[in-house]
């Protein structure tokens, strides 16, 4: 299992490559809520999402045959794009198996960061077997979007840097999907605080995650209709392991209570924040968390959205 040490291990070694990320407050948030909110804003992230971190973390640490031979994932945007940029930056061939219902801004920037895209059916089950078909007929090496250590220590790296920007917190709230932000960033905050309470918010059209946390099973996602596009996908053994060591729990947020914290982010305090990426301040403006009189930490976990509707219906 991932320890502490592994995520300050994975902080030193992707340190020249992603972007040191900067913390936002807003005292009209703070005002709304009772405490002090610090806002890990990983939308400035490179390719727009924390996802870049496990990524490099992990290509960083392949051996040089299987940079020879290739990478290949499956994602519906963010990871995708991380992992076409890493490749490119380290000179290795990607191929994302990418849903057909994917953003379309995610599709082409994936694109355009030179990875081959290979669309699959809307389920988490095509997906993955669109992967092991590649790995198998091109001897590729999958790079998970979660199900994998040295990612878990990425994405941890976010949270561990909010604590060195701003000192320790009482509360720690990020997104959760399939869990990789959520184990990285448990394992990482009750490393540097250990008496902080971790909470990881999950649309209610997209509940396994909690459903799982609370009734100690194993539920599968059925590729819910939520905005929250990036959290369509399901917690693994692995993430749900972890979860279960180090979260105190994972409370759900409907869908207009995503689009209040996407409307408050873009409109007071000017960030492109993507829905998945609002999800854990939706958790914080309806008080599903402790938030009188805390310090708490959320993780702003991507910002890639895709505007076109919004033109579309400017144009009309």
């Amino acid at each position: 299992m991932v320890t502490f040490k592994d995520v300050t291990a994975a902080k030193a070694r992707i340190n020249e490559l992603i972007n040191y990320t900067p913390v936002m407050t807003s005292r009209t948030l703070d005002s709304m809520i009772g405490g002090s909110v610090f806002m890990k804003c990983e939308n400035f992230q490179r390719v727009g999402a924390f996802k870049f971190r496990g990524v490099t973390n992990t290509l960083l640490q392949l051996s040089s045959e299987e940079k020879a031979r290739g990478v290949v994932t499956h994602s519906s945007g963010n990871h995708a794009q991380a992992l076409a940029l890493g490749s490119k930056l380290l000179g290795i061939h990607a191929v994302i198996v990418m849903p057909k219902n994917a953003p379309a801004v995610k599709v082409q920037a994936t694109k355009g960061y030179g990875a081959e895209v290979v669309f699959c059916e809307n389920s988490v089950q095509s997906r993955e077997t669109t992967c092991r078909e590649l790995m198998q007929t091109r001897g590729l090496t999958l790079i998970h979007p979660y199900d994998d250590d040295r990612i878990i220590a990425g994405a941890g790296t976010a949270a561990l840097e909010l604590v060195e920007q701003v000192g320790a917190v009482d509360v720690m709230v990020c997104p959760v999907g399939g869990g990789g932000l959520g184990s990285g960033t448990a394992i990482a905050t009750k490393g540097a605080c250990p008496q902080s309470e971790v909470f990881l918010v999950e649309p209610k059209m997209a509940d396994d995650a909690a459903r799982s946390f609370h009734d100690g099973r194993l539920y599968p996602s059925v590729y819910p209709e939520t905005m929250a596009d990036g959290l369509r996908t399901a917690l693994c053994p692995r993430t749900f392991a972890i979860i279960r060591e180090h979260v105190d729990d994972i409370v759900t947020v409907s869908e207009e209570e995503i689009l209040n914290a996407v409307r408050f982010l873009w409109e007071r305090m000017k960030l492109v924040v993507e829905p998945s990426g609002a999800v854990g301040l939706a958790g914080v403006l309806a008080k599903r968390v402790p938030t009188q009189s805390k310090r708490i930490g959320v993780i702003l976990s991507g910002g890639n959205l895709d505007i076109q509707p919004l033109l579309s219906s400017l144009k009309k």
